[in-house]
């Protein structure tokens, strides 16, 4: 039994946004383990001098993953060169 090219396009097609769609969902969790893993970090480890701790804090709520990276990114290497932690 043969089947029609419609069927095995949408077979092909089903297999690939079912891949995308994991891709998807594995950088979605890791984006969120980096936005939990930068906040804990700003809350704990940031000084409170000049409120750059509630600064930061409210950047990394409110911009997400991207808040997260930028605090990654930028901050972070700055504060581990002042304050040694």
């Amino acid at each position: 039994m043969e089947t029609s090219a419609p069927a095995a396009m949408a077979v092909g097609s089903s297999a690939i946004m079912c891949i995308l769609f994991a891709g998807l969902a594995v950088v979605g969790l890791c984006a969120t383990a980096l936005w939990i893993w930068m906040l804990i970090d700003c809350l704990t480890k940031e000084t409170d001098e000049g409120n750059s701790r509630l600064i930061w804090t409210i950047v990394i709520v409110l911009t997400g993953g991207i808040g997260a990276l930028i605090y990654l990114l930028v901050r972070r290497p700055k504060r581990k060169a002042e304050l040694g932690k």
